[in-house]
């Protein structure tokens, strides 16, 4: 039996890629709302279930919680230990991911059909009567807080950490949804049960599931698993108000390399000049070795073996992004290219050639992200949280293929801004010394 499991899991990941879905809305008997795509080809079901609000619903003194939380679903649930929920999980050849980010919690889980009643009460054991044995706790807390220490010694981290600083404020995303040494130290069981209370509730809830099973068959299973939450939780945290400090904070350290971050005012995905955003930046910064970056960073001048931007639309706030690494002695060097392009491309926009060859990139690329069920349901949960029409999947490459060489070059002079670009250098870079100001 164990052999066929593991032939199906294995036909499962090499479903063909895809972008044509017939997705379905579903609505509970219960009222929850879900988004279904049917595939009755392989006996499994994908179901991706999402809370709204995630790490950045954390108490005030408790940065932390919801994360150690969310480590210790599968650690115990009900009447069932660590050891034995993972053996009850293994015999039933499903499989149970929990993740928490800024934004949202998120449950994965795939089983099979004939499994599928022992397996959705296994995982409602684990959302609803979680034991947050004191054992487990000390687990899962000694494993956080070792992540804690490292990233307190990598150049990478402490940039992150320092650039959110600045661009948030006192909002929940300047600081680490891991929290810190103290604060993560401090955290009794009760935190855990308060924070479970908070993120986990009706009123945030975002659904997408894929695979064998009926609309009809979908409502009740998702009433029994979900059903008895509570009806509200804690309340979403304000938008965040993102101060862009322009110029370069330096942080000193015992590195050859530094990094780099850069960040300004972003765009958000709702808006509707973000797929023009999004052809910009594939052209600028995209991560490709096409891109404007790589060229004139990386290619002509050697500076790195890498340089990217990115958009970055979270639910509460909006930046544009990237990173670059240089040898402390060309870092300074590299910032400079990256600001002459900013400008440029500000001026400029981009050429036919460039907005032919980013849309045929971004269009052409978007069916590979559809390579599995979990993945489609993953897919679904996000056009949901995003407020996406149900039809976008047909007609988002349509929407890039629009953008014209005006709308790039409009964009790229209301968006980009060179003077409110900011640096964060971790490193011991040579001439280059901190000037940022508000």
């Amino acid at each position: 039996m164990r052999l066929f499991y593991a032939f199906v899991l294995t036909l499962l990941a090499a479903l063909p890629a895809r972008a044509e879905v017939n997705i379905q809305q579903v609505t509970s008997p219960g009222g929850l709302t879900a988004w279904l795509v049917e595939e009755h080809s392989i006996p499994f079901v994908a179901l991706d279930v999402r809370f709204r609000g995630g790490a950045s619903l954390d108490a005030p003194g408790k940065r932390g919680a919801i994360n150690l939380m969310t480590g210790l679903l599968e650690e115990g649930a009900g009447d069932m230990d660590a050891r034995a929920f993972a053996r009850a999980a293994e015999g039933l050849a499903s499989s149970f991911r929990f993740n928490v980010g800024d934004d949202s919690l998120s449950v994965s889980t795939r089983f099979l059909v004939e499994n599928q009643d022992a397996s959705v009460a296994l995982l409602k054991q684990a959302l609803q009567n979680p034991r947050f044995d004191q054992e487990a706790i000390e687990r899962v807390r000694g494993q956080v807080l070792s992540g804690i220490r490292s990233s307190a010694k990598d150049p990478n981290d402490i940039a992150r950490k320092t650039m959110d600083g600045l661009l948030y404020g006192d909002h929940p995303y300047a600081t680490s949804l891991s929290g810190t040494e103290e604060s993560v130290t401090a955290l009794t069981r009760d935190d855990l049960v308060a924070a479970h209370a908070e993120v986990m509730a009706r009123d945030r809830i975002y659904i997408g599931a894929v695979g064998d099973i009926t609309p009809e068959e979908l409502g009740l299973l998702l009433d029994e698993l979900l059903g008895d939450l509570p009806e509200t939780g804690a309340p979403m945290p304000p938008r965040a108000d993102v101060k862009v400090p322009s110029g370069t904070t330096v942080v000193d350290f015992p590195t050859p390399q530094s990094v780099a971050l850069f960040a300004q005012k972003g765009i958000a995905q709702k808006d509707d000049d973000f797929f023009a955003a999004t052809v910009l930046n594939q052209v600028l910064g995209g991560g490709s070795f096409e891109s404007r970056l790589m060229k004139e960073v990386r290619e002509k001048r050697g500076l790195t073996y890498g340089v990217y931007s990115y958009l970055a639309p979270m639910d509460l706030a909006e930046t544009y992004q990237g990173s670059v690494s240089s040898a402390n002695d060309r870092i300074g060097e590299a910032i400079g290219v990256i600001q002459d392009e900013w400008a440029k491309m500000g001026r400029e926009g981009v050429t036919q050639q460039e907005l032919d060859d980013a849309k045929t990139y971004i269009t052409g690329s978007y069916p590979l992200r559809f390579d599995g069920n979990q993945t489609i349901a993953g897919i679904l949960v996000g056009m949901q949280m995003l407020d996406l029409p149900i039809d976008y999947i047909a007609t988002r490459n349509d929407k890039v293929e629009a953008v014209t060489l005006e709308d790039v070059k409009r964009v790229a002079g209301e968006l980009l801004d060179p003077e409110g670009l900011a640096f964060v250098v971790v490193g011991q870079p040579e001439g280059v010394v901190t000037t940022a100001s508000d």
